[in-house]
């Protein structure tokens, strides 16, 4: 099984956290729309497995037509083969929502919704430079709800001048609306980015870690209670409501990357990504040519991803480490290992190495002590 991700790459404000490619100048969106549908027949041989999973990202690609996305996809089903429960995937902001629109873009083939609420607290969105208020993200829960069985929230936790309280009051609102699907991220500070340069600049200070680590902890009890399963560590999802598309991505099925600058891979080691210039990217479509970098990854790379998608989800499979990888490399990883099993932010499951829910929150940097370092 396989998945297409089509990035589009406007926003009508830049959130000063995001270091996606986008712009705010739409003049191009037309050609842009065009050049997505011209690149995914340009590529079309490039997948053979049948499509389980099309995901309309960004930017903000709820600014798009419900048009767009009944011709769109259906260049995807005219073109490659896809299965009769395929999910189809769109980012929506809050601000874009209405009756009219939601209906509309059911009507064009979508059936999940991506809701970017990230925070109940007007004072924080303020913080985070959202276009949307917290009554819009209501308002955009409420109308989504009516209208799709399948949807899901984000929220973002370590927002300067938060605290666990303002955490627990965010994450009961959220609960209150019983979403089928919760995605939740740490904000994180990018190069390039607004929020970089007033960290820098002392505009803003950021959030202690230890609170930052507190407030996962919290997220994992309370949505375990609400009756989420944590299936990926920033993923949990009511029983029968795990994202497609996500999971295709941490067990590591191939995808086709549509759009400027998105990245594709071929489930095995090849990895593509486009020009993150909208520009190049239109000029290069235009005439017939894709504009891409590329890389084959060593042994040891994949063995470094296999080991970060694992430990952030079902664990490290030791059979499988053997069978693909061979002995060796069974026996570097019990190696390095064995100081996190020692402070129990690892444990053994059968033959599958753990991480322990305490540890949860250093997972990247558990998983990172676990790498083979080879030049």
């Amino acid at each position: 099984m396989a998945g297409i991700y089509f990035h589009y790459p406007f926003c009508t404000q830049a959130c000063n956290y995001c270091n996606f490619h986008f712009s705010t100048q739409l003049k191009n969106s037309s050609r842009i729309q065009q050049a997505m549908n011209k690149e995914l027949y340009l590529r079309k041989d490039e997948l053979n497995q049948p499509i389980e999973s099309i995901y309309f990202g960004g930017g903000s690609p709820s600014l798009l037509t419900p048009s767009f996305f009944y011709e769109t996809i259906k260049s995807v089903r005219d073109n490659f083969k896809v299965t009769s429960q395929v999910e189809i995937s769109l980012e929506v902001n809050p601000d874009d929502v209405s009756h009219k629109y939601l209906t509309n873009i059911r009507k064009s083939g979508i059936n999940r919704i991506s809701l970017g609420i990230q925070s109940f607290l007007d004072c924080e969105l303020k913080i985070m430079n959202r276009v949307h208020n917290v009554k819009q993200g209501i308002n955009s829960i409420r109308l989504t709800s009516r209208i799709f069985d399948n949807f899901s929230v984000d929220l973002i936790y370590g927002i300067p001048e938060s605290n666990l309280n303002s955490w627990t009051d965010n994450l009961d609102n959220l609960i209150s609306f019983n979403p089928p699907h919760i995605s939740t991220y740490a904000l994180t500070v990018e190069p390039k980015t607004v929020l970089f340069h007033q960290v820098e600049n002392g505009e803003v200070e950021l959030l202690d870690e230890e609170i930052v680590k507190n407030q996962y902890d919290i997220l994992n009890i309370k949505l375990e209670k609400a009756s989420y399963i944590n299936y990926e560590f920033s993923n949990f999802a009511k029983p029968g409501f795990h994202s497609v598309n996500n999971s295709n991505y941490w067990s590591g099925k191939p995808y086709l990357g549509i759009g400027p600058s998105a990245h594709s891979f071929d489930g095995n080691r090849k990895r593509s990504w486009n020009i993150s210039n909208n520009i190049k990217y239109l000029n290069s479509i235009e005439k017939g040519c894709l504009n891409q970098s590329k890389e084959v990854l060593k042994d040891y790379e994949v063995f470094n991803e296999y080991v970060m998608i694992s430990l952030r989800t079902t664990g490290i499979r030791f059979d499988r480490v053997k069978e693909f990888f061979g002995p060796s490399y069974c026996d570097y990883l019990e190696e390095q290992a064995k100081k996190h099993l020692m402070d129990r932010r690892l444990f053994w499951d059968g033959n599958v190495l753990k991480i322990s829910r305490k540890a949860r929150f250093l997972s990247d940097g558990i998983a990172s002590d676990l790498f083979m370092l080879r030049g």
